[in-house]
């Protein structure tokens, strides 16, 4: 299924205007306007926006300036593409070397690429550094056949609240271990969250991470957004 509207109907409106809809292997996927900002809508729950970008942009930074100091042009690996901040910000940063986006929307990247997101980051998507793996980001971590300096994962709400019941799994055991075998020795894991975890926490350590902490985005209501950080020991 697949339904496009017209952009102008939101400027008469404060109702948010779906732009596309799609129907895809993993259920259903809508872009739309509400006014000035694009939002993404995953099986009728909220994902993201483009009123911010604070938390994306420490989550790469912080995973950035967890690794050693003298790790030359490291390697990240973005895992979803969402509204592109977090691309466009490693992107506009020199420091990063090759950057790995996994999404498994054909939805979100075709917006990237030709559709209302590419007003976002259509500078980021033309840099050569940058590589876009049209992929479940859970299977390509299992699979496991790369090797990053940092992993910045952005895909669910946290590991408490994720998008499909599938991707639970890559914060079990098995899937943080599977995290971990990706990262060079030194290498840094970084997971958004909208709200804190010390079970999470506790789950890093138990995976054979170290350094695990948490830093904080502060939020205008409610408990603040946080980046789970660990590190690959040697």
């Amino acid at each position: 299924m697949h339904a496009t509207y017209d952009n102008r109907i939101n400027r008469l409106t404060d109702e948010p205007v779906v732009i596309d809809r799609r129907d895809g292997p993993h259920g259903e996927v809508v872009l739309r306007r509400h006014g000035g900002l694009l939002q993404i809508i995953v099986n009728g729950v909220f994902l993201m926006d483009t009123s911010d970008g604070r938390s994306e942009r420490l989550l790469v930074d912080a995973a950035r300036d967890a690794l050693p100091a003298d790790r030359a042009e490291p390697s990240v690996l973005i895992g979803g593409l969402g509204v592109g901040f977090s691309l466009v910000h490693a992107a506009a940063d020199p420091r990063w070397g090759r950057i790995d986006v996994v999404e498994r929307e054909e939805a979100i990247v075709e917006w990237h690429e030709k559709g209302a997101l590419r007003e976002v980051s259509g500078a980021a998507l033309e840099d050569e550094r940058v590589r876009i793996v049209r992929a479940d980001l859970v299977a390509y971590v299992h699979d496991g056949n790369e090797r990053y300096d940092a992993l910045c994962l952005d895909i669910d709400n946290g590991p408490d609240w994720t998008v499909t019941e599938g991707n639970h799994s890559l914060y079990s055991p098995q899937g943080l271990a599977a995290c971990r075998n990706m990262l060079n020795s030194g290498g840094v894991l970084a997971i958004w969250s909208a709200q804190p975890s010390a079970v999470f926490e506790e789950s890093l350590r138990n995976a054979g991470f170290t350094s695990v902490r948490t830093e904080e985005i502060p939020v205008v209501r409610g408990v603040p957004d946080v980046v789970h950080l660990a590190v690959r020991g040697a």
